[in-house]
């Protein structure tokens, strides 16, 4: 996903968006607002990414946990704040909500990105070099599916505006 955004210029702003275990990368054009809703209380639940549901523009997004939807365990603590990323699918879902333990930073992302060979999750397209640090690539078409999947089945119920 990034490459083909980067090699569509010479460099691209990319978020570097700090979890529990691991750092995700994306072009900024995929985050549609870090929320500054604070003290949040995650219940985890079936699935065991959802944590919750987060209020956002009068909308009810499922919180997700991008650690646990890759087999670990999601931390919520002090420092935990939620981003909302556009959806990129087909899946008629326009946004979802991501649990982070940290505000997220801007880097500078190139057309030559240096990939590195390290073990990914079935959510995760890549991993790759920024800076110091190895930061991966999440597969957020797939964590849609993920989220639509759950709703289909009837373990989340609709994400609906709050007016409803």
């Amino acid at each position: 996903m990034l490459e083909l955004i980067a090699g569509q210029r010479s460099s691209l702003t990319g978020l570097l968006l700090t979890l529990g275990d691991r750092t995700l990368v994306l072009p900024n054009v995929a985050v549609a607002e870090l929320s500054g809703q604070r003290n949040l209380v995650c219940q985890r639940g079936d699935p065991p990414w959802h944590l919750g549901w987060v209020n956002w523009r009068q909308q009810r997004l499922p919180l997700i946990g991008f650690e646990a939807a890759c087999g670990t365990e999601t931390p919520c603590g002090d420092r935990a704040r939620v981003v909302v990323l556009n959806a990129l699918g087909d899946t008629g879902l326009r946004y979802l909500a991501l649990l982070l333990q940290g505000i997220p930073r801007s880097c500078k992302l190139d057309s030559q990105l240096n990939y590195v060979d390290v073990p990914l999750s079935p959510l995760e397209l890549a991993a790759v070099q920024v800076g110091d640090q190895v930061a991966r690539v999440p597969d957020l078409v797939g964590l849609e599916r993920l989220v639509r999947d759950a709703q289909r089945s009837g373990k989340l119920g609709r994400s609906s505006s709050l007016d409803d």
